[in-house]
């Protein structure tokens, strides 16, 4: 446990954040009644430590390449878990999980050439309006699976059809701003 003693704070609530991951599943799939809370609770505090670390890393000048390459995919394994065990607990439609997550592929396969041609490729903005819209629907269907909140079914479709929009977007618009990385 040295080297998470050692690291510093922005750093620690990333590896928290993938730390929480299996926590955040196994009390989606066995809680009952009041504690189906939980993983709305754990997912909440996860993406919270997103906004936090990115936060306290740029104020206090301590981005390093470890939380260059680790919070990305901290968020991206965070969201694809939760968009998988929607598919298996019946709120998401599998394709629209593949299309998700086939995206993230498809933009950290075409940062990773580009970085190997010494090019870095930021984050466009409708990508981060995917994510926040990622969240959104995340959050909303475990608000629904807690059973006290039956009015946010109505909001899931609507959410869905909004973030697949995003997605295409969003990755489409990436690789259209960035196309000189493959020529």
């Amino acid at each position: 446990m040295n080297w998470f003693k050692n690291m510093n704070l922005p750093n620690k609530l990333t590896v928290i954040r993938v730390l929480a991951i299996p926590f955040f599943l196994l009390f989606l799939y066995i809680s009952k009644g009041i504690f189906r809370f939980l993983p709305l609770l754990i997912f909440a505090a996860a993406a919270i430590t997103d906004a936090v670390d990115g936060y306290i890393a740029r104020r206090d000048n301590l981005v390093t390449s470890f939380g260059k390459f680790m919070d990305p995919l901290a968020d991206k394994l965070l969201t694809a878990s939760a968009f998988i065990a929607f598919v298996e607990i019946g709120y998401l439609s599998s394709w629209v999980v593949v299309l998700i997550i086939s995206r993230e592929f498809l933009v950290s396969g075409f940062r990773t050439l580009a970085a190997s041609k010494g090019v870095t490729v930021a984050a466009n903005p409708w990508g981060k309006i995917k994510t926040v819209f990622q969240m959104v629907l995340i959050v909303v269907i475990l608000l629904n699976y807690t059973g006290y909140a039956a009015f946010t079914t109505s909001w899931i479709t609507p959410l869905v059809a909004i973030v697949v929009l995003l997605t295409v977007t969003s990755g489409a618009t990436y690789i259209y701003e960035n196309i000189e990385v493959i020529k």
